[in-house]
């Protein structure tokens, strides 16, 4: 034997429909801060590898200058670079005695700032103050990014 359906229990009414329509929206809701802070958790990330980049690159520059393996000419660069294009550009590296050098480029090119878009930094000198927003020109001891917006964990990138 067959049971016939009853006219009404074939699909969705009207109100369920709402309703799920009504979550729906609810969750979506939800999910775009989400979004949104996945995208600035990625740029931060982005920030701290070029950051990190540039400092190493700058590290290993004082490294060969301290080990006589770069000849400066300028005293006032105590060791490192007098821009950041010289760790992009290359420097001869080798036993000053000997007439075998080799160019070495430190950095492959100057990261962009995710947070400016754009390759401008902000720098220090040896001689500057930690908390200087001005840069001497002397030599580069330090990056740091020129935006002034603040980061998830409430500091600011220019501070990082």
């Amino acid at each position: 034997m067959r049971s016939r359906r009853v006219r009404g229990e074939r699909g969705l009414t009207y109100i369920e429909l709402l309703v799920a329509v009504f979550v729906l929206a609810v969750l979506a809701t939800a999910a775009l801060p989400l979004a949104r802070w996945t995208e600035k958790r990625r740029m931060e990330s982005r920030l701290r590898v070029s950051l990190q980049t540039m400092r190493d690159a700058i590290d290993a520059y004082k490294k060969y200058s301290d080990e006589g393996l770069i000849t400066q000419t300028d005293v006032d660069q105590m060791g490192y670079p007098q821009k950041l294009e010289d760790l992009v550009d290359g420097v001869e590296v080798g036993d000053p005695d000997s007439p075998e050098k080799r160019r070495i480029k430190l950095l492959a090119r100057i990261p962009v700032d995710p947070m400016t878009n754009d390759a401008q930094w902000g720098f220090r000198s040896y001689q500057d103050d930690w908390d200087s927003k001005s840069w001497g020109g002397e030599n580069v001891f330090d990056v740091y990014s020129l935006s002034d917006r603040m980061a998830l964990d409430g500091t600011y990138y220019r501070d990082w």
